[in-house]
């Protein structure tokens, strides 16, 4: 009895589909200890990306309203933690995240209040066009620097009682912070999809004519995504300002948008999974095509290897990254077959 309890322990075990997450996470968490800082740094960065991903996918991938305009929310938050990061000494500074991620939130329930009353190809030009204008509302006012940009006054640090509990001025505890925060907008997402409020954006992307007629008010749910998509931007922009201790704003120009689709379409629409690997193998690439070690004088035109690259990705990866293994078994099925 005791054996055959242990087996099907064992088959339960082998079948958690959960596995490859949880090594993912150990091997991050793991990696400051054995990379070099040049990697570590690279792997923050990307973290940091993931986490911008996992905001899009959310209106793109799970409500189907592909928007141009994302990094609006991004540069927001940015700018916000570094226009209120105090200039005296203060006891504390965790506060400047709630407030990032709240005015990234305020600002998306104000710009899809008016975007998502435009579809299709409309949505995307109308996201894009109010991208631009807060671009343009940083770039060309002396509102925070102008083209410039703007230096944080203080990194922000956790501070009870006189004691320090999480100081983000330390490179370690930065990394792990933002490990933290990339576990928990995952884990928040994929609580979202099997949520009555997720079932209800995945009937809004299958059909939403029907949803209405089913007596859904699908504007309010695609609102409601909608900001909640700009407050988790505005995580993955608060954490943008911190690491870099400069914002600009550039980080608000729509080649950025363009960026973090990419990285969807690469790791795969749909998934969580596909959100990260998405974000990872966009950085890997970037990485790779500047390198001069590699490619010398030509590395200055990365962006016609990357463009390249991605294209035969697409062309040869239609579902994504995430999709890869599935696709090898159905090419590798006839050759066994045929064997």
């Amino acid at each position: 009895m005791k054996f055959r309890r242990f087996a099907i322990l064992v088959r339960q075990t082998s079948a958690w589909r959960g596995w490859p997450l949880a090594v993912a996470v150990v091997v991050l968490a793991v990696f400051p200890h054995v990379g070099g800082d040049f990697y570590v740094d690279l792997v923050l960065t990307t973290m940091i990306l993931s986490i911008f991903a996992l905001s899009l996918e959310l209106l793109v991938g799970r409500t189907g309203l592909v928007s141009f305009g994302h990094a609006a929310f991004f540069g927001i938050a940015a700018y916000a933690t570094a226009l209120l990061s105090p200039s005296g000494a203060a006891p504390s500074h965790a506060w400047l995240l709630p407030a990032g991620v709240a005015t990234a939130a305020l600002a998306a329930a104000v710009i899809g209040a008016f975007c998502l009353r435009a579809r299709g190809v409309y949505f995307i030009m109308v996201t894009l066009a109010f991208a631009q204008m807060t671009y343009f509302v940083f770039h060309d006012t002396k509102l925070a620097g102008g083209s410039d940009g703007l230096y944080l006054n203080v990194k922000p640090a956790l501070t009870l009682d006189g004691i320090t509990i999480v100081d983000l001025r330390n490179p370690r505890t930065f990394y792990y912070a933002t490990l933290v925060l990339l576990v928990l907008v995952y884990a928040v997402l994929a609580a979202i999809g099997r949520s009555r409020f997720g079932h209800a954006l995945a009937g809004i992307r299958a059909n939403e004519q029907r949803m209405r007629a089913a007596g859904f008010s699908t504007y309010g749910y695609k609102l409601a995504a909608f900001t909640l998509a700009g407050a988790l931007a505005g995580i993955a922009g608060f954490l943008h300002a911190v690491k870099d201790g400069f914002v600009s704003p550039e980080i608000l120009a729509w080649h950025q948008s363009g960026a973090v689709l990419l990285m969807l379409i690469l790791g795969g629409i749909g998934t969580l999974r596909g959100a990260v690997l998405g974000a990872f193998a966009f950085v890997l690439m970037k990485e790779l095509f500047q390198s001069e070690a590699l490619f010398g004088a030509f590395a200055k035109h990365w962006q016609l290897p990357l463009g390249l690259a991605v294209i035969a990705c697409v062309a040869l990866m239609p579902n994504g990254i995430v999709a890869l293994p599935t696709q090898l078994r159905r090419f590798r099925a006839p050759l066994l077959n045929a064997g």
